[in-house]
């Protein structure tokens, strides 16, 4: 059996519009809420997200970066989920490549860093998880508590493509 992380890539893609599309349905004032670093308010955390989604996309060799703008209001949100929606499908897409080291040279540094396809992939996934935790919990710790991480969990994506209830 060939186990891919395609299905991964595909909860991630959920689970960030998920998010994504419950923030939006929040007051602006959401989005300045953080947890104790007030650099990593909500709006921040979901620039980053995509900001994040379009440099694995550019170190996979797919597509060039692009500059995401900074997250103000419900609408910025709105505007960001249906770019990360785009980038998570070029991340699903990619899963059909064969895997291969890649190297990259960072043009600040000249630093030179080696890669493997599944890595970056797998990255892409971990950093979005950690991303929408932290997330969540700034909203939570602030008094919004739309967004329950078990609803958005693997069992509950399990669950979401078999279209059955979340228990």
């Amino acid at each position: 059996m060939t186990i891919s992380i395609e299905r991964g890539l595909r909860h991630m893609a959920w689970a960030n519009q998920e998010v994504f599309n419950a923030v939006a349905k929040l007051p602006d004032d959401a989005l300045q809420a953080y947890i104790s670093n007030p650099e990593w308010t909500v709006g921040k955390i979901i620039s980053h997200i995509c900001s994040s989604a379009t440099w694995y996309v550019h170190r996979l060799e797919i597509d060039d970066c692009i500059d995401i703008p900074e997250v103000h209001s419900a609408n910025d949100v709105l505007q960001l989920a249906a770019l990360i929606s785009q980038l998570d499908e070029k991340l699903i897409q990619a899963a059909s490549q064969e895997d291969r080291e890649l190297t990259y040279t960072y043009e600040d540094t000249g630093k030179v860093v080696k890669r493997w396809f599944s890595t970056i992939l797998t990255q892409a996934v971990h950093h979005a998880t950690e991303h929408r935790a932290q997330l969540v919990d700034a909203l939570d710790f602030k008094g919004y508590k739309l967004i329950n991480l078990d609803d958005l969990d693997l069992w509950a994506y399990d669950m979401f493509e078999k279209d059955e209830p979340i228990i």
